[in-house]
């Protein structure tokens, strides 16, 4: 397993991070634990879930999974570099959501029941709240700090400037603010090159990327279309009829490089400077398996510039738009 630092911090986290949103509406608890043992001897020690994770066995039920996984001891807890995130309505109620100081009170002590641990390394803000000043949100994060209960902070779908302005109001509190930011980033979405990643590497946020493959479009779809193992419906069929022309080609590359088209896939996250680690979300041990032959694809300058021209990317702004 490969190793880096989670932005600027000095937390050493793996180059892949196991998703665990299917644990539970997808995976069975006890596959769910085959699964995370699996990724610890493998090396992974970077996992990452979320308070509104459970599907239909509702919100909170894959933090409690996770929860009883830990419990078996072993060293897990202590091994596993352990991200959720908070800002889901977790009840009807008016206050049980988003990023007020009582929300990140009351969701930050139930992550922690509801996980088995006493503190959270990369405690998550899911959402940008616009309703609640940052003074608040940094306030509130500075408390769980001092009592022990998170580590380092992190974001998850804010826009470049939303990162700016979190980072400015926490430098002015003299606090260490956010350390990373997921967002959706793969060859075929690529916004955050406009202005996230920018800005993410300027104030020293590791990016952490999910949906890594598209929802399966870079997972070699066509393949699996014509060999009757996958037909897509909905939003997925009417996605690969707009991209059918790039996937074909993308398909078409993997296979000349030697590679499944997942790994090429995620491989070319893992060249991707800003990129910490790619989320993988497997439901089988045998996605955890394909994920981890990323690691051992290498893709050259002239690889990579092939990848630019199938899936071709943005500049940085202005320079995207302007001169």
């Amino acid at each position: 397993m490969e190793y880096t630092h989670l932005g600027r911090s000095g937390l050493t986290v793996s180059r892949l991070c196991l998703g665990t949103m299917n644990f539970g509406p997808q995976t069975s608890e006890p596959d769910s634990f085959s699964i995370m043992d699996s990724a610890l001897e493998h090396g992974i020690n970077f996992f990452d879930t979320a308070n509104g994770y459970g599907g239909s066995l509702g919100r909170g039920a894959t933090e409690e999974i996770l929860g009883r996984w830990f419990a078996q001891g072993g060293g897990r807890r202590e091994k596993v570099v352990l991200a959720t995130k908070l800002y889901a309505n977790m009840t009807d109620w008016p206050n049980d959501t988003k990023l007020s100081a009582r929300n990140i009170r009351m969701s930050l002590d139930a992550s922690l029941k509801r996980l088995q641990t006493d503190y959270i390394d990369l405690y998550q803000f899911h959402h940008i709240d616009r309703d609640t000043p940052w003074d608040e949100i940094w306030q509130a994060m500075e408390v769980a700090v001092t009592a022990g209960k998170i580590v380092y902070n992190g974001s998850s779908n804010f826009a470049g400037w939303h990162i700016a302005t979190a980072q400015e109001e926490a430098r002015r509190r003299h606090f260490t603010g956010l350390v990373s930011e997921q967002s959706i980033y793969n060859l075929l979405t690529r916004d955050i090159e406009l202005e996230v990643i920018p800005s993410a590497v300027a104030n020293g946020l590791g990016i952490i990327p999910w949906s890594p493959l598209q929802g399966g479009l870079l997972g070699g779809v066509l393949q699996k279309e014509r060999a009757g193992v996958r037909r897509l419906e909905g939003r997925a069929a009417d996605a690969l009829e707009a991209n059918h022309g790039a996937i074909e080609q993308y398909e078409a590359f993997a296979e000349e490089l030697g590679h499944e088209p997942g790994d090429v896939g995620l491989a070319w996250l893992l060249h991707q400077p800003a990129v910490t680690a790619p989320i993988i979300g497997p439901r089988t041990q045998e996605q955890l398996d394909a994920a981890l032959r990323a690691l051992d694809v290498k893709l050259d300058a002239e690889a990579l510039a092939r990848l630019d021209e199938i899936f071709p990317g943005t500049k940085t702004a202005p320079e995207q738009y302007a001169w």
